[in-house]
């Protein structure tokens, strides 16, 4: 590849690439762990992961190795026309470790949210039920950008500016079995909640709202939806969030870190919501090709490994116990799950993400005054002390 300095990468960048993003002033050139390293040597322990994503770090022999086996193929598409191996396995492996019976491949976290929508309305629909596609969503949620996974995010900043959304969408408040008791009726055929809120601010569902909502599914004959694209595969040291709850979905959304950094998605679902799908109701150009699904099957492995589930809870124990030791006056509250865990302050984060540039230290907030902290999940304990000691710094200077 060849060597270009790091303004003239962002010089073309601001020419060429709309301006959807606030990015530092560094171009990230290579990784290496929970490492990464920019176009000038610098080097930041990396607490994103690509928001979620890498959950095996960077440069994982296993996920190269996966890739080079995909590749030697010389077949990476083929489109959903033709039966490949490596899906159809991904698809067996990914069955046999959660409560699903069926499951169909996406691109991401917002487009299975779609896709799990439309099942759901399907399903109503086979029921004999016409009337019955309202959704109901929860306050604080974050389920994607696009026009019905943007319907069931309640932001304004998010959504205004894109009204008219998709129709058929109401909302409850989180945590609140009340609320959303009082939201459901014969005509709501899907709720839809994350069991560990990511953009929201790294809220946890208290298991009384996760069952409350089962039993209000199952007495309204409509279906129960977790979206688990961030809060899924490992991140809270379980393999699925919802283990942690013994609240079961009929709908299943996950994404981000399940090909460890390459696109895809899927919708997890019991063979009753597979059986009201027909063939032609929902389909997607590129989604299970046989060089992600080979690469998800590595990572699935992986991560389902129940000493590799243990490190992680354990770990993230340590992160939390390592931030509430920081006894900043600025702390408000820690919470979380395993690797998932959130540092609420009093204060705006946004300088202090700044500031952690400066001190090698990638970090990114959960809303305006929450510090989100989804690192790698084959992070080590050493490196989990460095990040506590570097935020303490950080809220030193603050």
């Amino acid at each position: 590849m060849q060597a270009v300095g790091t303004q003239e990468i962002i010089a073309l960048e601001q020419q060429y690439v709309l301006g959807v993003y606030s990015r530092p002033p560094f171009v990230l050139a290579r990784g290496q762990g929970s490492t990464l390293y920019d176009t000038e040597g610098n080097a930041y322990l990396d607490c994103v992961s690509g928001i979620a994503v890498n959950a095996l770090g960077y440069n994982d022999p296993g996920i190269t190795q996966a890739i080079h086996e995909a590749t030697e193929t010389g077949v990476l598409h083929v489109s959903n026309l033709y039966h490949t191996a490596p899906h159809a396995r991904l698809a067996q492996l990914l069955c046999e470790t959660s409560f699903a019976d069926k499951v169909h491949f996406s691109l991401t976290g917002a487009d299975a949210n779609e896709g799990a929508f439309k099942f759901a309305r399907r399903y109503a629909r086979e029921q004999g039920h016409d009337e019955k596609y309202h959704i109901l969503a929860f306050s604080n949620a974050f389920h994607g950008r696009l026009f019905g996974s943007l319907a069931a995010t309640p932001r304004p900043k998010y959504q205004d500016p894109f009204k008219p959304l998709m129709p058929g969408v109401r909302h409850a408040e989180f945590n609140n079995l009340e609320s959303a008791r009082a939201a459901m009726d014969e005509g709501v055929c899907a709720l839809i909640v994350e069991p560990v809120q990511g953009e929201g601010g790294i809220y946890p569902a208290s298991a009384e709202f996760l069952q409350g909502l089962r039993d209000l599914a199952d007495e309204y004959d409509a279906l129960l939806i977790f979206d688990e694209v961030q809060c899924g595969m490992g991140r809270t040291g379980k393999l699925w969030a919802y283990e942690h709850y013994g609240v079961e979905p009929d709908i299943l959304t996950t994404a981000k870190p399940l090909a460890g950094g390459l696109p895809i998605g899927a919708i997890l679902m019991r063979q009753k919501v597979a059986d009201a799908m027909h063939k032609g109701d929902h389909a997607s150009t590129f989604a299970g090709g046989p060089l992600t699904t080979h690469v998800a099957h590595h990572v699935l492995r992986r991560v389902s490994d129940a000493g590799f589930l243990a490190a992680v809870e354990r770990k993230g124990k340590l992160l939390m116990e390592l931030l509430a030791e920081i006894n900043s006056p600025h702390t408000v509250e820690i919470r979380g799950k395993g690797l998932m865990v959130g540092m609420e302050l009093d204060i705006d984060t946004s300088p202090i993400v700044a500031a952690g540039y400066k001190q090698g230290l990638l970090l990114v907030n959960a809303g305006a005054n929450v510090l989100r902290f989804v690192p790698p999940l084959v992070i080590r304990e050493d490196e989990i002390e460095q990040v506590a000691t570097k935020v303490g710094d950080l809220l030193q200077q603050v």
